[in-house]
């Protein structure tokens, strides 16, 4: 079992790490600062340095049965080996900020209108999610992303906490995706945005609102009879961690 270093620690950007598994193109550590694609959150990308300097590029990371697994191109390393993991910050500090918008998002419709998500997706450059909501239309989409600004100015501190499983099932607005989804783990992660929104939540988070930056509507779409889908896209971080 790989320990993720990103579930307590979103800004760490690199880590040593023991080799505990390795074979041809993919690689397992005791330990890991790479996020595993999972929530529609996109995996890390980056470096893995070996101790006798080789560098072998990490193009991606994927949850199996417990353990993540490090997909890789160089020449294999030797279980038991120490490697250094460094992630492409850029890259991980973009999913940070679109995946944080997307938990706002989440708060301030649950909050107006009790809805739920039904998928999300993030990508560097933007956005998406889908939410039961019929009655979301342009005008009440744009509603929505004014006061995502709103919480997004109010520089609120994001915070990590832990939950058992079954007192986290006893609140349902911390789970807002089908429960069928929530990874069956004895605790519950939250995120809370303290003093606006607390929900279950696996992805990778900035430390405060104001990190996310001006959100955008890119563009609202029908997706079947009571789902829509709203594009957004970040401006610059107001303040950086």
């Amino acid at each position: 079992m790989t320990r993720g270093l990103y579930l307590r620690d979103a800004y760490a950007r690199e880590a040593d790490s023991k080799v505990t598994v390795s074979r041809p193109g993919e690689v397992e550590l005791d330990s890991t600062v790479f996020y595993p694609a999972g929530g529609g959150q996109p995996s890390d990308v980056g470096t893995l340095r070996g101790p006798d300097g080789s560098t072998l590029r990490v193009n991606r990371v994927e949850k199996r049965e417990g353990a993540i697994v490090h997909v890789v191109e160089g020449t294999p390393l030797s279980e038991g080996a120490l490697v250094h993991g460094s992630i492409d910050w850029p890259l991980r500090y973009a999913h940070m900020r679109y995946h944080t918008c997307l938990h706002i998002l989440s708060g301030v419709v649950f909050h107006r209108f009790g809805s739920g998500i039904t998928g999300g997706q993030i990508y560097p450059d933007r956005a998406r999610m889908d939410l039961s909501l019929p009655e979301l239309n342009r005008e009440v989409a744009d509603g929505v992303v004014a006061e995502m600004n709103r919480v997004v100015e109010r520089d609120l501190p994001i915070a990590v906490r832990f939950l058992p499983r079954e007192e986290a099932m006893k609140d349902p607005s911390l789970v807002r995706v089908a429960r069928e989804l929530l990874p069956d783990v004895q605790e519950v992660r939250l995120i809370d945005i303290q003093g606006f929104d607390v929900q279950a939540d696996g992805g990778t988070h900035v430390r405060s609102s104001k990190e996310v930056g001006t959100v955008s509507l890119l563009s609202l779409e029908n997706k079947g009879a009571k789902n829509k889908r709203l594009y957004l896209k970040l401006g610059p971080p107001i303040s950086e961690g």
